[in-house]
Formats: C-alpha cells, structure tokens, sequence
C-alpha cells in the first residue's frame, strides 16, 4: 500500500469521528501525529549520536511509550492520555522547556488541538500511521508525497493557495538567487517552506564541506504566522536534517519596521507573501506613514527592503496588481527602485498557480544598495499547445531553461526586452510594461479578469474605510473643541 493511500486511509477514519469537521481539521489532526511520529524517529538518530542524550519530551509522553504499540491503550483512556497529558504538557512546553528542541515542541503544540472524540479511532489512526517508517531513506523521501497530497486536500478545504508555491518556481528563484554557504536566507511569510527546502537542496548540492549541516541549522531562517503551515514547515525541516527549525510562529509584520535592528539583516530573502488578502486593523501602524495598507503583499515587499543588507539579493512573487497598482503601491515602487537593483522580472503566464488562483504572477530579483537604472523583462512562454498551465499540467522546472540560458549573457528576444529608470518614471512606475515583442492579442481569462477586480473592490474598500477613519477623527476633533 503506497504512503498516499494510507494517508487516505487514515482521513477516511477521521470522518467516522463526530468531532472531526471538515478537511481543514483532519489535516490538522494528521499534522500533529505525523510531527510527533517524525521527531520520534529523529530521536533515535540522536540517541545514537549523542553521548547522554535526554528527550526534552516527559518519557511517557515519547510517541514510542504510548503510540508504537498496536495493542497499547485505546478508547477512552487514550482520549483522556491526549486530552489532559499528551497536549497539556507538550503546550507548556514553549516556556518551560530548558533547551531549544523542547522549546520547539511547544511551539508546534501551541495552537495544536485534538479534535477527534473517539479513544478507539485514535488508535485506529495511530496504527495505520506506524506503518510508514520515518528512518528508512526513501520512506523520508516519500514524505514529499504526504506533503503533496495534504496541500490537495488543503486545496478542497479552500485555503491551499496561500501555503503553496509549485515546485518549479521555488527550485527556479533558488537557482537564479544562488545563496552560499554561510548566508543568511530568510523566508519571512514561510507557509510549509517550500523555499527553504529549494534553499538546502541548492546549498547542499554545491557545497560539500563537514560543517554544512552546522551552518544550514543556524543560517536558513523563516517565520509562518498560521499554526497549520508552521507545524508542516517545522516538520518537514527536520526531516531534511534540520534539528532545531529557525522557524517563528508569528506575524512578522506585527513588529514595528523601526524596530530592527541592522544586526537583524540577511544576506538573501526569498518569498511568496499572501496577495490579495488583507493585514489585521493596525499592522499598517508598524510602517510609515507613505507606505501604510492593509494589503498584506505591499507590505512585505516594504520589510524586505528594510532587511536585507548591503549587497543583498532578493526574490518575491507578485501579482501583476502590484505591478499597475497606482497610490501607496506607487510609493513602494519608487521606495524598491531607489533603494534596490530591481535588475530582472519574470513574468508568468496564465495558470502557474491553478487551481488556487488564476492571477497572474510575477518573479522579481532584486539587490539592495544601489538604485535601478534598467529593468529587464522576460516573458515565460507557455509550452507549445499550452493555452494556460492547470492543475494536470502543471508548470516544470526544465521549462526555465531558456530563462536560464539567456541570464548572464542577456540579450532582447521575442521573449526578452528592456526598460530604462527614466521610462518607468514618466510612467509613474508603471512596472506593468508588456511584451513589445508580441502583437498578438493576449487571451482573454474572465476568471483573471473578476480576480483582479475583487483585489481593486478590496483596495477601494481600504481607502475608503481610511477616509470614513479620518473624518471621524476630525469631527470628534472639533466636537472636543467646541
């Protein structure tokens, strides 16, 4: 039986629990066992390779004393063991934990519940999850295939889009920024860590050295605010061979810009922040007063800016919005073109993102410490026969080779072309600037087309929410006088 088949087994159930609801909570129920289960197995690496090695989990509360055994304790005792031992210890943990692995767990169990109702289906669970072995090499590989299909059923549940980045863009954004050993890489809106995971495969492929797993630890860094995410990205890190995760549950945006310090800056950011969504009321306070929106992408793109260093690379995914978008994302264009090297933008097609969105999207690379003086463009194409990428025919790492092959030796093509600092500022930055190559009529996407007006209705709403704010400012202003 393949990994995804008894993953389905498992969710099939979860479904005879009256207190599981929904895809979103059985995922989420899945999550916490798979983590426990796979730190478990790392535990026994440790053990190994540590003189003296204590477990920062109460003995009993070990997956391998209370889970491993087919026929341990079930039912109701199994229900009150998770209930009132299990969660409550390992929750506790976060701030009573003395070493950075216990503390670990507790954040991964913060926001962690136990929904299912049934002692007896919990073992059922638990049994069937015992038989996938987190020790043996391409069952660690086939983890992936848990990953996949838990962002699909994440998809049904209708909240995939904002986790996920297809493979191929990660592994091509990595390939172009090229991190090094001993740089800091940052990933401040991380959902399951797609791209710190690109990030290690890139630096273990090209560096070679004894301390490389020493370094990967304390060098590759993300921050997911979602408890779901974070417990996958965390997860999945330490099954990459990361012990101790430099992931933060938060908000990173909650922290006031002002507030970093220049020893908080890295070397390289590489991001998919969530566009189209919304920021809580008052996180725009945590910017300056030019820059403040509530839309959550704009302010990514400002706190990049302000952490990378000198000489530091940079990578986002944008919507074309953010690219025509005219006001406060004006302002943040300007800010991005005098403070940084906005030296490259890759513009996809149709679909890259499907079935989450049909939004088209944008790859732009950036350095900061020196203002952009030309920005060059490069349209990916569609495969021939493609009218757009979906959800059977997905976009494919080998498919940027022609991006790759023109990179440092660039020159216009039917796909390549320039635009100088000056253009773009008659333009009012304008970084919407088509393809002069191709006459043909773009098609037309009525799916894109509502899209992209819902993100306008959303961004009307917040200036006028701001106006109304304003108003009533001035007028209990001027009550309090009279």
């Amino acid at each position: 039986m393949s990994i995804s088949t008894k993953i389905k087994t498992i969710q099939d159930i979860m479904r005879k629990d009256a207190g599981v609801d929904g895809d979103a909570q059985r995922i989420s129920q899945l999550v916490w066992m798979i983590f426990l289960k796979v730190f478990d197995a790392r535990e026994e690496e440790y053990e190994l390779l540590e003189d003296n090695y204590k477990s920062p989990i109460p003995e009993g509360l070990r997956w391998r004393n209370w889970a491993a055994n087919a026929e341990g304790i079930t039912g109701d005792a199994l229900l009150d063991f998770v209930d009132n031992a299990l969660f409550k210890t390992l929750k506790e943990l976060r701030n009573k934990a003395t070493d950075p692995r216990g503390r670990m767990i507790g954040k991964v169990f913060e926001d962690a519940y136990n929904y299912m109702k049934n002692g007896t289906l919990i073992r059922q669970v638990i049994n069937k999850l015992n038989e996938i072995d987190f020790n043996k090499k391409e069952q660690k590989k086939q983890f992936s295939e848990i990953y996949e299909k838990i962002l699909k059923d994440l998809q049904s549940a209708g909240n995939a889009g904002e986790y996920y980045t297809p493979r191929a863009v990660t592994k091509f954004i990595v390939d172009r920024i090229k991190p090094q050993l001993g740089e800091i890489v940052l990933d401040p809106a991380c959902g399951t860590g797609g791209f710190l995971i690109a990030a290690i495969d890139y630096i273990r492929q090209h560096f070679q050295s004894a301390d490389v797993p020493e370094i990967l630890q304390r060098t590759i860094r993300g921050t997911e605010k979602k408890p779901l995410p974070y417990n996958l990205c965390v997860t999945n890190l330490i099954l990459y061979g990361i012990d101790v995760p430099s992931v933060e549950h938060d908000n990173t945006l909650a922290q006031p810009l002002c507030d970093y310090n220049p020893q908080e800056r890295v070397d390289v950011i590489i991001t998919n922040p969530p566009f189209g969504g919304m920021e809580e009321d008052g996180i725009e306070n945590n910017f300056p007063t030019t820059f403040r929106t509530r839309e959550t992408a704009d302010l990514f793109l400002v706190l990049i800016i302000n952490l990378l260093k000198e000489g530091g690379r940079g990578a986002i995914v944008l919507p074309d919005g953010t690219l025509f978008g005219e006001g406060v994302k004006t302002r943040i264009k300007e800010k991005l073109l005098q403070d940084c090297n906005l030296h490259t933008i890759v513009r996809l097609p149709n679909g890259v993102f499907n079935p989450y969105t049909g939004i088209k999207t944008n790859l732009l690379f950036f350095t900061k410490g020196e203002p952009t003086e030309t920005i060059w463009y490069y349209e990916h194409p569609l495969p021939a026969g493609y009218k757009s990428y979906s959800k059977t025919k997905p976009i494919c790492f080998e498919e940027f080779s022609s991006e790759q092959a023109w990179w440092d030796n660039r020159k216009e093509n039917e796909f390549a072309w320039q635009v100088s600092i000056a253009d773009l500022k008659a333009n009012n930055y304008n970084l919407d600037i088509k393809n002069p190559h191709q006459n043909k009529a773009e098609y037309v996407n009525l799916d894109v087309m509502f899209q992209e007006y819902q993100m306008l209705r959303a961004e009307l709403s917040e200036v006028r929410s701001k106006l109304k704010y304003e108003l009533k400012l001035s007028l209990d202003y001027n009550n309090y006088k009279e």
